[in-house]
């Protein structure tokens, strides 16, 4: 497991019963003292972008549910700097927002391909100390993110794909059942 920081994966654990956060990945963007944040990226909604945005007509990108807090807002990660401007830099060659109106003038020219963006629905959020305690009680395995786990096609294969690249007895874990108890 890696240091708690922005920038990491965090995987749910097998047995979180958490409704929420049930075998998610969760890319962590900003981890400070006073809380942190960041978006699941395996969790797709049945809506695009256009459903939720007027100007976004014709653009069918699919939309993911970034977690439980504030489900009416609209967040996207992108790989484009040079690009889109404005954009938060959260690890190397992943950025956190930036300029909305620009990035979809991109995408209805066909500039900016939708492999490089990727857009949420809401956002996780955890309060002082309220994750290093979910780290704690092993809610959550940490581990060094990478640009092709979030910008993965196949979004709901992502949990499983971060367990297995782990490796030893992560590899295992992707076989496990939600309840052991109805094994």
């Amino acid at each position: 497991m890696v240091p708690l920081e922005s920038g990491i994966l965090l995987i749910s654990d097998p047995f979180l019963k958490d409704p929420n956060f049930l075998r998610t990945v969760v890319f962590l963007c900003e981890h400070q003292d006073e809380g942190s944040f960041g978006f699941v990226v395996n969790k797709p909604i049945e809506l695009t972008l256009q459903d939720v945005v007027p100007d976004a007509e014709g653009l069918l990108i699919p939309l993911s549910e970034g977690g439980p807090v504030q489900k009416d807002t609209l967040h996207f990660l992108h790989r484009r700097p040079d690009l889109i401007e404005g954009g938060v830099e959260v690890i190397d060659h992943i950025f956190w927002s930036g300029d909305f109106t620009q990035t979809l003038s991109l995408l209805h020219s066909g500039q900016l391909p939708p492999s490089d963006i990727r857009f949420f629905i809401g956002y996780s959020g955890w309060g002082e100390s309220q994750l290093q305690q979910e780290i704690d009680d092993r809610s959550w395995i940490t581990r060094v993110a990478k640009n092709d786990l979030i910008f993965n096609p196949d979004i709901t294969g992502i949990w499983k794909e971060s367990l297995t690249d782990l490796g030893g007895e992560y590899r295992q874990m992707v076989n496990y059942p939600i309840d052991p108890q109805l094994n």
